[in-house]
């Protein structure tokens, strides 16, 4: 199967979950994650008119696009950002989709200060209370958290993240991603002056079901590109 045709299937996969929920394709962004994956290949998608591309390690983004990108392509780090890595990244991406605390918050704010620009943030939460991910884990820490991030410069907030759990059935996974649609509409109220409009949830085996609750973005990579070829 070509690249376009693979794209071609997860967007009508797409467009029916998104008239499910009554909404249209245009209302959900194909974000394209590329983890592991070569230039070329993320070259031969872009040439498919696929746009947004997400990255989850900041050593594989530093590899691939420490050269001028294409014009139109935007690339968001979407896993866990260390400390002592924000400096690296920053001048590389469009976005960081992956803010799972104050601390690291703060030290975005720091160095997109001192670069003198604003950098797009998502906040992670971690809405299956696994171990093994990232996020904020409850909505004390996550709103404790965004009093202080509210008056950060250079950085601004665009909505929330989540991955669905790893194992259990469709109302599991729909269950987690609800929790994230309900807390949406928490910090909406409580911070009438921040942006919360992205919903970030849903990879290859949920997005049409994270699409059927309320997501605005979606993070697809094997059903794109084909299973991983870790090294």
């Amino acid at each position: 199967m070509t690249v376009q045709a693979h794209l071609d299937r997860v967007r009508r996969e797409m467009e029916r979950a998104a008239e499910e929920s009554g909404r249209t394709l245009s209302d959900v962004a194909l974000m394209a994650v590329s983890k592991t994956h070569s230039y070329e290949e993320i070259l031969e998608l872009f040439a498919c008119s696929q746009m947004l591309f997400g990255e989850n390690r900041v050593q594989e983004v530093e590899e691939k696009f420490s050269k001028t990108r294409p014009e139109g392509m935007k690339l968001h780090l979407i896993g866990h950002l260390q400390s002592n890595k924000v400096k690296k990244i920053l001048p590389l991406v469009d976005g960081v989709d992956s803010v799972d605390s104050l601390r690291i918050a703060k030290r975005i704010s720091l160095a997109s200060s001192e670069m003198h620009t604003t950098m797009p943030i998502l906040l992670q939460y971690n809405t299956s209370e696994e171990a093994s991910k990232s996020g904020f884990e409850s909505e004390a820490e996550l709103f404790h958290a965004l009093d202080e991030m509210a008056t950060l410069q250079g950085l601004r907030i665009g909505g929330l993240m989540t991955i669905g759990p790893l194992s259990g059935g469709e109302k599991e996974i729909r269950s987690a991603f609800a929790l994230l649609r309900q807390l949406q509409q928490k910090c909406i109220v409580r911070y009438p002056h921040l942006d919360f409009s992205t919903l970030s949830m849903g990879m290859s085996g949920d997005f049409p079901l994270a699409i059927r609750e309320g997501a605005t973005v979606v993070r697809v990579g094997t059903a794109l590109f084909g299973e991983r070829r870790y090294r």
